[in-house]
């Protein structure tokens, strides 16, 4: 429950990150964050190992796009 609530949080500040800079990466990486701590609650450590892999491919993406 704890790690849906970070998760979720992080994600909801990537998207309106996103939202307020006009940049898509970091828009869709947040929802894509909140949909993983939405459809994957029920498995702590799967939600922080997609989490974590979004904010991979953030990274990796942010100077692409």
């Amino acid at each position: 429950m704890i790690a849906s609530v970070i998760w979720g949080a992080i994600g909801s500040g990537f998207f309106i990150f996103g939202y307020k800079q006009k940049s898509m990466v970091p828009l869709f990486g947040g929802i894509a964050m909140v949909a993983g701590s939405y459809f994957l609650a029920n498995s702590a450590f799967f939600m922080s190992l997609f989490s974590i892999a979004v904010l991979a491919a953030i990274y990796w993406l942010r100077g692409r796009f």
